[in-house]
């Protein structure tokens, strides 16, 4: 079984390159701007990026996936592998040893039962959890000693390094969250806005879709770090502030996602104080279409429910014909420039796992309108068609964004040259990406008919990311609308290729079936329909060194080692 060592080898780091800093906290204050506010502090109850991200300065997990996209050990001593003895040679378990002597922010010590817990909270069947893909396949978990935890799988896993790996899987505090389990997790608000963690910094004050104060944790491993005492991640406003506050006032030292048209970044740059950055990944901007009903007519908690199908969009003619309709080249031109590509896939890297689908590059009117046709609906003298007695009516929601609401115009025009009355919603991105289970305008929650928003997976390998769309997998009443099937897309087949996706371990055949997945979501049922494989561009300021900028793991992976250079 040599093919193993070949994935499980593959782009394993062993070490962080040390950052030239005196003594922590020696270089005052460093500043965050995110202009999606974070709402909660945790990765298990959103899967929001800005919340995931706010949170990875607090609370990490084993390893990281460096610039690189390279495993890094954080908690962990190394990164398991068959070489090391970590991972099992029939692949049914991994190994993980914990760094000796680390403790939580509070001083008390971090053990394997944390990690054991962690696992726990998230696989609890009434949770909810935002991140259960990364436990996909996990029967068990055994500590034999403090620093030891085996993770016992169901099956052979080839890769094994979904749970406790990267910004969306870390460690939480078995003592600060253990009666926080199930149904009750949304209830701990001290802990979901507070965690106790092993990070840099520790929460200081937490004001939810505005504000975090944070302050370096006394208690972190390496006494040198954080160089800054002090860190303010300031949320909300818009991309364009944003980049302002970086790139123009010098006002902030870091900006994030400036989703932002080409020329607009260049004139920033004329600022003189920082600089635009971008590297590409796996964030790709997309149309999700609703499968289920989210009419207002239906009872509060079968809204969006797949026990309702959606009336129009559960035809595929129609779904394709939404797709065929968009110019994706123009989208990108106006909208990313050099910053992005158009795609037809929802996995457009790392290269190996990036399927050949073209098919959606072309706009397609004329046929898009022969589709409609096929499927019976007839076109109005208002312009708008109809089909037994119904209109064909869409609301289409995305966040309050300038490129957004770009792109919404333009997919509006389009769509009306094919018959389709469009309305328009956009929502305050720190409400649209926040998951408050009370909100009814949560991307989660989806009460629109179709959405348009971006995502990405942690690492380089789409495995926890492809398996969001198990069945059974989509927010729901009884998840507290927590879940990451968004579009609620339920096929059996597709959910015997995450198990067969599980068990593959030669990397050519996982590549050919990750590939059929995409294929399958994508040209073969339109439920996601891609747009633009967007570089992550973060505005940087000139006097802030140590920055690694990371599109496979959070913006803010390496914050330990960031330092003053001026």
């Amino acid at each position: 079984m040599k093919m193993k060592s070949t994935l499980l080898g593959a782009a394993v780091a062993f070490a962080l390159a040390p950052a030239a800093m005196a003594e922590r906290g020696s270089d005052g204050h460093v500043g965050v701007i995110y202009w999606q506010a974070p709402s909660i502090l945790s990765p298990y109850l959103s899967g929001g990026t800005k919340d995931i991200e706010a949170s990875s300065l607090v609370i990490e997990p084993l390893g990281r996936f460096d610039e690189n996209g390279n495993m890094v050990p954080f908690l962990a001593r190394e990164i398991p592998t068959i070489e090391n003895g970590g991972v099992a040679e029939d692949l049914t378990s991994i190994t993980w040893k914990l760094k000796e002597g680390l403790v939580w922010s509070d001083g008390t010590p971090f053990t394997s039962a944390d990690v054991k817990f962690t696992a726990d909270y998230c696989m609890h069947p009434e949770g909810g959890c935002a991140q259960l893909s990364k436990f996909e396949g996990v029967e068990s978990i055994e500590t034999p000693d403090d620093l030891t935890v085996v993770i016992n799988f169901k099956r052979p896993q080839p890769y094994p390094y979904s749970a406790f790996m990267g910004a969306q899987s870390p460690i939480i505090q078995k003592a600060q969250y253990e009666n926080c389990m199930g149904a009750k997790a949304q209830e701990c608000t001290d802990a979901n806005f507070g965690p106790i963690g092993t990070g840099p910094f520790m929460v200081e004050e937490f004001k939810p879709n505005d504000v975090i104060q944070y302050v370096a944790n006394p208690n972190y491993r390496d006494p040198a770090k954080p160089a800054f005492a002090t860190l303010t991640l300031k949320g909300g406003g818009d991309a364009t502030g944003a980049g302002r506050a970086v790139m123009e006032t010098g006002e902030y030292d870091i900006a994030w996602n400036l989703q932002l048209a080409p020329d607009v970044l260049a004139k920033m740059e004329e600022g003189g104080m920082g600089k635009a950055e971008s590297a590409f990944g796996t964030l790709v901007e997309r149309i999700e279409m609703n499968m289920t009903d989210p009419s207002p007519d239906l009872p509060e908690g079968e809204r969006a429910t797949v026990a309702h199908p959606h009336p129009i969009l559960s035809d595929i003619r129609v779904r394709k014909a939404l797709s065929m309709a968009i110019d994706r080249e123009l989208l990108t031109e106006i909208g990313y420039g050099q910053a992005g590509t158009p795609t037809c896939n929802l996995v457009p890297a790392p290269e190996i796992y990036a399927s050949d689908n073209t098919d959606c590059l072309v706009q397609d009117i004329d046929g898009a309108n022969a589709l409609l046709d096929e499927a019976g609906w007839t076109m109005g003298s208002d312009g708008v068609r109809t089909k037994d007695g119904m209109r064909l009516s869409l609301l289409y929601q995305t966040s309050t964004n300038a490129v957004r609401q770009d792109f919404q115009a333009l997919i509006k025009q389009w769509w009306e040259e094919i018959g389709v009355e469009t309305e328009l919603r956009n929502v305050n991105a720190s409400v649209f990406f926040g998951g408050d289970p009370g909100s009814p305008d949560t991307f989660q929650k989806f009460y629109a008919d179709v959405e348009m928003y971006a995502n990405n997976f942690d690492g380089a390998d789409p495995q926890p990311y492809l398996a969001q769309y198990r069945c059974g997998n989509e927010p729901k009443p009884s998840s507290q609308w927590a879940g990451e099937n968004i579009n609620r897309f339920c096929d059996p087949a597709y959910d015997a290729m995450i198990d067969e996706l599980a068990a593959t371990g030669e990397l050519e055949a996982r590549a050919a079936l990750a590939k059929k997945m995409n294929d399958m979501l994508t040209k073969d049922t339109y439920t996601i329909v891609p747009l633009v494989n967007r570089g992550r561009v973060t505005g940087v300021s000139n006097t802030l060194g140590g920055f690694k900028h990371s599109t496979w793991d959070s913006l803010l992976w390496n914050a330990a080692d960031w330092y003053r250079t001026e």
